[in-house]
């Protein structure tokens, strides 16, 4: 296996890109990379490419290879290239190659596939990963799969393990787990806030030592995510408060509307700002047109008060 690189820098707003898709439903890499190039335009501090915003769970491996491959490319080097993986560990290990061929940094391993994972499979599924990839991995966590903080913690030992996203929202058992990792001596293993929309909940994630975040919003209201992202950095308090109460807390409200608009409503809001990205592939659908409507007028009016 080849020799490990080091982690990626990961400091700054993490960019999730939407896949694009032709209107016959297959993976349109021109309209991609108009995407992205628009994006990293604006300066994030990597890609997270093929992951939960970019339908990882639709994307066929050739399909899947070739997303990433773009990503790369359309980086050039700018900037780390963070991409998914997940499923069952055969899966999860070919999704992994397929990566390391198309030029990618690091892996987000998304949750394995089924219900009742137990935390001996966990070791055994991530150990898999680490000894078979040169990239780097970071864990996350969301939906039916939970790791205790002891667990993480181990996993943290292993070479190529830098990190670990959380998707529950469970502060109390996020505190122990990086407090777990931080005893077990690895002071510079790397936490994440991967909730949908986690600029809601980051100050109350970077309060237990999560500094880090996924950004959903910076597809399709760059200057909206990014203003969020220099108050934070600055604590400038009475922005962030404008934010999450004129712009976040409406946003999460019409998000949780209907099932999936966690991708669909971010990626029908991307298309109608001017990226021809097409629509979700099933079993996500599309978002109501009053509620696309509705998410534009707030960033209108988000943008009139952030001027």
């Amino acid at each position: 296996m080849p020799a490990r690189t080091g982690p990626p820098a990961l400091d700054g707003l993490l960019f999730f890109p939407v896949t694009a898709f032709d209107p016959d439903g297959s993976f349109d890499p021109g309209a991609y990379r108009a995407h992205l190039d628009a994006r990293l335009d604006d300066g994030p501090a990597a890609v997270f490419a093929a992951c939960g915003t970019g339908e990882f769970p639709a994307l066929a491996p050739a399909e899947y290879e070739r997303c990433v491959s773009v990503a790369v490319d359309a980086a050039g080097g700018r900037v780390p290239v963070v991409s998914g993986t997940g499923y069952g560990t055969a899966l999860a290990l070919e999704y992994a190659r397929a990566a390391q061929d198309a030029g990618a940094d690091a892996l987000l391993v998304l949750p394995p596939y089924g219900p009742g994972n137990g935390q001996d499979g966990l070791l055994r599924h991530i150990a898999a990963l680490a000894e078979a990839t040169p990239l780097d991995l970071i864990l996350y966590q969301r939906d039916h799969t939970a790791y205790e903080p002891g667990t993480v913690a181990q996993l943290a030992a292993l070479p190529g393990v830098i990190g670990f996203k959380d998707g529950l929202g469970d502060l109390d058992r996020m505190l122990r787990t990086v407090s777990a990792v931080r005893a077990a001596g690895h002071p510079d293993f790397l936490f994440f806030n991967g909730m949908p929309t986690a600029e809601m909940t980051q100050l109350a994630y970077r309060a237990i030592g999560v500094r880090l975040y996924s950004s959903a919003v910076f597809c399709f209201a760059p200057d909206v995510a990014l203003a969020f992202h220099r108050a934070f950095a600055e604590d400038d308090r009475g922005t962030l408060t404008m934010l999450i109460e004129l712009f976040l807390r409406p946003y999460v409200e019409l998000r949780n509307l209907r099932p999936g608009y966690a991708v669909s409503l971010v990626k029908a809001a991307t298309r109608a700002v001017g990226h021809p990205v097409g629509g979700v592939r099933a079993p996500l659908t599309e978002p109501a047109p009053e509620h696309v409507r509705a998410l534009l007028e707030l960033v209108d009016r988000t943008r009139e008060a952030l001027a």
